[in-house]
C-alpha cells in the first residue's frame, strides 16, 4: 500500500507521518522543503519537494498512490481563495488522473454551510471538487484545534485572549493528534468506499470561558477570554500584517458560526476523541508560559 501525506510538518500531518511509520508504512510526503522534516523521520519516508498549488507537480508526485491524506496548504496571500482554488484543482486532478482509491481530506466544521464562513468556505469548495471526482473520500470535519492557542501565545502569556464569539458559546475543541489518529485509521483501512463525512469533535464542547479556566488550572497561569468587537479584531489582525482579504477570511471563520450554528454531525462515539484540553495544555502549553 502506498500512502501519500501532505503538510507532513503541520500540526496534524506530522502526527500522521509518525503514526504511519510506527505502523510499518514508508509514506510518501509532499513538502516544499524536505529539510523542514525531522531528520529522524526523513530517513523513514520518501520526501518529494512539491508545491501543493502546482497541479502538474502534485499529479506527478502522487502516481501510484493508493491512499492520500490531503490538507489544503496555509496561505497568507492577499486573495486566500485564489490560493485555495489552485490547491483544490491540484488534488482533484491527482485523484482523478491517478485513480487514487481513498482520500482523507482535513476539512472543518462549518464546511457544511458552504457559504458565509470565511476561509472555511474554501474547504467546502475542496470537498465539492473531491466529491465530483466520484472517488472514495472521507471529509474530516474538525473542531477548533487546541494548537490554535499557540497562535495566540502572547495573549495567553498576557492573561487575556481576545475573541469575537460570545464567551459562553460552546464549540468542539480537539487535539491535532486525535485528528491524525482518525485520519490514519481511514488511510490504513480499505473497508470503506464512497463519500463519507466524519466529524472529529474532541472530548467535549467548550465555551471560551470554560477553555480559559481549564488552561488556567492546567498551566497555573491565569488566563481569561474577553470578547471584543469585530472591528477591534480586524484591527488586531491587520496589525499582524494581514491583508484586508486575509483579515476577512479569518474573521469569517468565527462570525459565520456564532449565530446558532450547530455542526451537521452530532457528538457520538464516532465523533468524540479522547485527548482533553487540560492534558494538552499541561504537556504543550505550560512549558511555553
Amino acid at each position: 500500500m502506498r500512502i501519500t501525506v501532505t503538510t507532513p510538518t503541520g500540526n496534524v500531518g506530522r502526527h500522521v507521518v509518525e503514526m504511519l511509520v510506527r505502523a510499518g508504512v514508508r509514506p510518501t510526503v509532499l513538502v516544499r522543503d524536505p529539510a523542514r522534516v525531522d531528520p529522524a523521520v526523513l530517513e523513514r519516508v520518501d520526501a518529494v519537494p512539491v508545491d501543493q498549488r502546482d497541479a502538474d507537480a502534485v499529479v506527478a508526485a502522487t502516481k501510484g498512490t493508493d491512499a492520500l491524506f490531503w490538507v489544503d496548504p496555509p496561505t497568507f496571500a492577499d486573495d486566500p481563495s485564489a490560493d485555495y482554488a489552485l490547491a483544490t484543482d491540484a488534488v482533484a486532478r491527482a485523484v482523478s488522473e491517478n485513480q487514487i482509491s481513498r482520500t482523507v481530506f482535513q476539512s472543518s466544521i462549518g464546511a457544511e454551510l458552504r457559504h458565509g464562513a470565511g476561509e472555511i468556505d474554501d474547504l467546502a469548495r475542496t470537498e465539492e471538487h473531491l466529491d465530483a471526482t466520484g472517488a472514495s473520500v472521507v471529509h474530516l470535519r474538525c473542531g477548533f484545534f487546541f494548537s490554535n492557542l499557540l497562535l495566540q501565545l502572547d495573549a495567553v502569556r498576557a492573561g487575556v485572549v481576545p475573541i469575537v464569539l460570545p464567551v459562553d458559546q460552546p464549540m468542539p475543541w480537539v487535539a491535532p493528534r486525535d485528528i491524525a489518529e482518525v485520519a490514519v485509521s481511514r488511510l490504513l483501512s480499505d473497508g470503506w468506499t464512497g463519500r463519507r463525512v466524519q466529524a472529529v469533535h474532541g472530548p467535549a464542547d467548550l465555551s471560551w470561558a470554560e477553555a480559559a479556566a481549564i488552561v488556567t488550572d492546567a498551566t497555573g497561569h491565569p488566563v481569561r477570554a474577553e470578547r471584543i468587537t469585530d472591528d477591534e479584531m480586524r484591527g488586531l489582525l491587520a496589525g499582524y500584517g494581514m491583508s484586508d482579504g486575509l483579515v476577512e477570511a479569518v474573521m469569517g471563520m468565527s462570525t459565520g458560526m456564532r449565530d446558532g450554528f450547530v455542526p451537521e454531525q452530532a457528538r457520538d462515539v464516532t465523533t468524540t476523541t479522547p485527548t482533553t484540553l487540560g492534558s494538552w495544555a499541561y504537556d504543550v502549553l505550560r512549558p511555553l508560559l
